[in-house]
């Protein structure tokens, strides 16, 4: 049987306010829009009011909200009926557990403790005591004088956990003392917890997937659409969280059958690859991302800006230095109780530093020792036997920046490598990814912020852009190894829009007009931490027009991440009252705005320009190209919730029925333009798959060659873009510069703009002279 893969998916996030139901009637527009598959967000049963849906609280149903399993039949009809794939995000790591009766395991569990036939689904430290529950307020004592008892439960205010059977006598703490758990402040979460969860969200408690019976009971539901013939590709969240991700993908892979597309959400490192033992057909694409927008950063930009953020905050640290400060602080604080569980686990020797009367400090030098192996992996983790030489890394990094534990770092190590599937091998490698994750994206990205368009899921900052030959070398080797991987720009979980980071990128070609404007903006409206100023600015010129309210909640959340001045768990209220209230002060000064409204002018059209290749390279390159809801026009995100506003699908059809009309449209900001470029690619890819095949660069010739980037996908298909673009025009423009296409045929035809193409050798200045991009095919 030959596989049948979507020619490529777009991303619809599902909600009490985007129904399944709504969903049936989008599908014609993206059938139209030349989509190949329907890539949905997590579907089953999730908490209440939930806009992601990654905190399922019952796997053996559909969502009640987003419209249960009769809106899913419906979608799954609508999408069969014009042609189109169904591709599911699944999320094996983790449930919800933030209103426990709302989840039936973990109320279950809750209730009857060990006893439960669901105590075994949870990652639960049963040797510690009752389960930790962090829901109280600070104080805690005063909390716990406020629980109150109400039939066959213990309230707190909004909270409500079961009580045991036989257990509900006497006063509210008397009945609370007899239970399975013990309520206590939510600042005690973080050190003392004896659950395992994802990341340090205690409300999203961790299942044992790798037991049968829990993979059966939490996979049931979907593999039976699957075998209904419902689901055509399965993307799998957070992989890295499991105890072991590749026997995972291969039960998973068993239960699905060859021939259907199964992707993981892996976060590689620059230069890392998949194991190649999962049987997968590879990752959700942030890689692809780094590549694809990388190629639009002027590298000549870094030095400048580099010298700008060191005297704006006083300091010049390298990234690798900012990165381990973030993990060892996670490690020490949100991370903490992690901590203390692997290290109870290191069979330190009797002879260690026990001959001190108090065990404290044996007990510490452990712990330091597995916060810094975990903060030494190069990478999220190691798959023991496989990814050897992350561990082996780490160990290195680790007593490098602590010679005195080489003894504690030597047993640590050699027990993981005698033992690879054993408990400490398998909690150090599930927890180092947290350790990554909360670290450098949530926490390093938000302040070492030199030029924040790098500041992504997946990328490297200190790598100031790639080059031309880098990114050809990368999307060779994806064509090579990992053809059908799936490829993104922009995700739920991205933290600025593709189309943000592309007009950032213009910083890069004019550092010295940004550095003179940052100066003297931050001097007229002050923000209480000098990086935090860098990050302000830089976001609020990429996503401008931005409302007060919009940049309020994403300073507040950008603040509280960089740990700085102010955090989630230690808030400094007159930090977050200062932060609250800067972009209605920015926003009140009209003489500013002008400012910024014409140095975001001046951005534009150069940043459009970059938007419109990014999403050429990426739709015409190797892979399967997936298109965010929204980003088929320019659309302008910061991080979550912000990119998951409602999208505007009327002006989408209106739009892209004019297109069908032969409309060629400005490249101005209703973004028409890149609604064209997007279906083009599309449809060719739906409807000529046969031209994506292989992979080979084009150069140009000429004296602004640098500003092109193109390849061919065959012998039939070459796509083109402008890199650059301030610099192109300071140039004068393409001069002579021609783009000799393979094969010296002369019948190749521009399908965004509908013109045949001039020789085989045309001149940039002709091909590109309506859009900055062409993407030129042969007759079949």
């Amino acid at each position: 049987m030959t596989r049948r893969l979507p020619s490529s998916t777009y991303r619809i996030q599902f909600s009490k306010d985007a129904t399944l139901t709504d969903a049936v009637g989008l599908v014609p527009y993206l059938d139209a829009l030349g989509v190949g598959g329907l890539y949905a967000s997590p579907l089953l049963q999730s908490g209440a009011g939930s806009n992601h849906g990654y905190d399922v609280v019952d796997p053996t149903r559909v969502s009640d909200e987003r419209g249960g399993e009769e809106g899913r039949k419906a979608l799954v009809a609508a999408v069969r009926e014009h042609g189109l794939q169904f591709v599911l995000d699944i999320v094996p790591n983790h449930v919800g557990v933030e209103v426990p009766k709302a989840n039936p395991w973990w109320w279950d569990v809750l209730r009857l403790g060990q006893a439960s036939p669901y105590a075994s689904y949870f990652d639960i430290d049963w040797a510690a005591g009752p389960i930790l529950l962090p829901i109280l307020d600070a104080d805690e004592e005063k909390a716990l004088s406020e629980l109150a008892v109400e039939g066959d439960e213990l309230r707190y205010y909004e909270h409500a956990v079961p009580v045991a059977p036989g257990t509900g006598e006497g006063t509210a703490q008397e009945v609370h003392e007899r239970q399975h758990y013990r309520l206590v402040s939510w600042k005690r979460g973080a050190a003392e917890l004896t659950y395992r969860r994802f990341f340090d969200v205690s409300t999203l408690a961790a299942v044992r997937v790798e037991v049968p019976e829990v993979f059966e009971a939490t996979h049931r539901e979907v593999l039976r659409w699957v075998e209904a013939g419902d689901v055509d590709g399965i993307r799998v969240d957070h992989p890295d969280g499991l105890s072991d991700p590749g026997a995972y993908a291969r039960r998973l892979r068993a239960a699905i059958g060859p021939d259907r597309w199964l992707l993981v959400e892996k976060i590689l490192g620059v230069g890392e690859e998949l194991p190649p033992s999962w049987p997968v057909d590879g990752t959700s694409g942030y890689e692809a991302l780094r590549e694809l927008q990388g190629v639009f950063v002027d590298p000549d930009g870094a030095g400048l800006l580099t010298q700008l953020a060191a005297e704006h905050t006083g300091g010049r640290q390298a990234l690798h230095a900012a990165e381990h400060d973030a993990r060892r602080e996670v490690a020490d604080t949100i991370l903490a109780a992690e901590v203390r569980r692997i290290a109870a686990l290191v069979p330190v020797p009797e002879a260690a530093p026990s001959t001190d009367p108090d065990p404290g400090p044996a007990a510490d030098r452990v712990r330091t020792a597995v916060a810094e192996l975990l903060c030494g992996f190069p990478v999220y983790r190691s798959y023991l036997p496989e990814g050897r030489a992350a561990l082996d890394t780490a160990v290195s990094v680790a007593r490098t920046h602590r010679p005195d534990l080489a003894d504690v770092l030597e047993v640590i190590h050699s027990t993981m490598l005698a033992e690879p599937h054993g408990e400490l091998a398998t909690r150090v490698q599930q927890t180092s990814g947290m350790v990554m994750a909360k670290g450098v994206e949530d926490t390093a990205f938000y302040r070492w912020n030199r030029f924040v368009a790098l500041n992504e899921v997946g990328g490297d900052p200190s790598r100031f852009g790639v080059s031309p030959t880098e990114f050809h070398m990368a999307m060779a080797a994806r064509e090579a190894s990992w053809p059908v991987t799936m490829t993104t720009l922009s995700t739920h979980d991205t933290k600025r829009s593709e189309d943000v980071r592309a007009r950032l990128a213009v910083l890069a070609e004019i550092p010295g007009e940004w550095a003179e404007r940052l100066r003297r903006w931050s001097a007229r409206h002050p923000l209480p931490e000098r990086s935090m100023e860098l990050m302000a600015w830089q976001n609020l010129v990429g996503a401008w027009p931005i409302s007060v309210e919009r940049m309020a909640s994403y300073l507040g959340k950008a603040t509280k991440e960089a740990k700085l001045a102010t955090s989630h768990v230690e808030a400094v209220p007159e930090v977050d009252e200062a932060v609250a209230a800067w972009p209605a002060a920015v926003m009140a000064d009209a003489e500013l705005v002008a400012e910024i409204e014409e140095f975001v002018q001046r951005l534009a059209l150069p940043g459009r320009v970059n938007s419109l290749g990014q999403k050429l390279l990426q739709l015409a390159g190797p892979g399967v190209p997936d298109v965010y809801q929204g980003t088929e026009l320019f659309e302008y995100s910061l991080v979550d919730p912000d990119n998951r506003r409602p999208v505007d699908w009327e002006a989408r059809r209106s739009l892209l029925a004019r297109l069908d009309e032969g409309w060629l449209p400005d490249i101005d900001a209703d973004g028409a333009a890149k609604l064209l470029v997007t279906l083009s690619g599309l449809r060719l890819r739906r409807y000529r798959p046969e031209l994506f095949r292989g992979y080979r660069p084009v150069p140009a010739e000429g004296p602004a060659a640098a500003h092109a980037v193109a390849f061919a996908r065959s012998s039939s298909l070459v796509a083109v873009a402008t890199r650059l673009p301030v610099g192109l025009e300071a140039r004068g423009g393409w001069g002579d510069t021609v783009l000799p296409l393979p094969g010296a045929a002369g019948d190749w035809h521009d399908i965004v703009t509908d013109t045949p193409v001039d020789g085989s050798a045309p001149a940039l200045g002709t091909l590109l002279a309506r859009y900055p991009v062409a993407l030129l095919v042969r007759p079949a």
